[in-house]
């Protein structure tokens, strides 16, 4: 487990394949499957193949990625929070998920806050992008709190829905 920020109450590392069972029960998770989308991870297979091909591959890719947030007295991993880089964005943009029983706890804003900070010192990324639907209106209420604007609106490609683009 690498390591990347620790926060006052949160250790945020590097996912690996042992993480399967927590990514499967993240990625069904009643939000993600309605804001992000469901990525059809029913199996631990399926998680481990996720964990390979999107996160781990993006570490080694690009020196960064979606992170898991664990809760520091317990190692209990309670959701994700990194940097995605997109084909249709010119910057990545910061990404975050959390488990329906953390939510309201304020972890997901203090990941944030921290994974800004890291993407900004560590990471020397001086834009950082923010992407959320039109409906997620506690995503878009995050963002601004971490100091991202809405900028505009994007479709990606083969996208039928149009999302907000938020910057720093």
């Amino acid at each position: 487990m690498k390591r990347i920020i620790e926060t006052t109450r949160l250790i945020i590392c590097e996912a690996n394949i042992k993480d399967s069972q927590f990514f499967k029960k993240l990625l069904n998770s009643p939000n993600w499957i309605e804001f992000i989308g469901d990525r059809g991870i029913k199996t631990d297979k399926q998680a481990v193949n996720y964990i390979n091909s999107s996160l781990i591959n993006s570490y080694k890719e690009h020196g960064y990625g979606l992170y898991k947030m664990c809760l520091k007295e317990s190692s209990i991993p309670i959701g994700i929070c990194g940097f995605v880089k997109r084909d249709y964005l010119d910057s990545p943009d910061i990404g975050f998920a959390i488990l329906p029983e953390y939510e309201g706890k304020g972890y997901t804003t203090e990941a944030c806050k921290a994974t800004l900070a890291y993407g900004k010192s560590a990471l020397k990324l001086e834009s950082i992008l923010g992407i959320t639907t039109q409906k997620n209106s506690k995503s878009q209420h995050l963002l601004n709190k971490i100091g991202l604007q809405e900028v505009g609106k994007i479709k990606p490609k083969g996208s039928k829905e149009e999302l907000l683009l938020f910057s720093n």
